[in-house]
């Protein structure tokens, strides 16, 4: 499957998750790979399709060589954060307040 046909069979939702998933700090390519199917350079190509060119390059320039973004590169063995309060959030329902 092409690129073209990957990104054209995607939602506007998913692009938009997708994007959002790129701008994560904690979240690796691979993951969005896992989730959406698109390789670490089909993920560029979505970026620099969907954001104004300044933000493309800041955003390049920010996830270029970082270590939480390429799982090979990172120490952390579970790069899943979960917040003290968080262990009150059950599918997604504020439980116990």
């Amino acid at each position: 499957m092409k690129l073209s046909e990957k990104i054209q069979s995607l939602t506007d939702v998913d692009i938009d998750r997708i994007v959002e998933m790129a701008w994560e700090d904690r979240t690796p390519f691979d993951a969005i790979e896992a989730q959406f199917g698109l390789s670490e350079q089909d993920v560029i190509t979505v970026m620099r399709r969907e954001l104004k060119p300044s933000s493309w390059r800041r955003w390049r320039a920010r996830v270029q060589n970082r270590a939480t973004k390429h799982t090979a590169l990172s120490a952390v063995d579970d790069a899943r954060f979960k917040s003290n309060r968080q262990r009150l959030v059950t599918f997604n329902n504020i439980t116990g307040r």
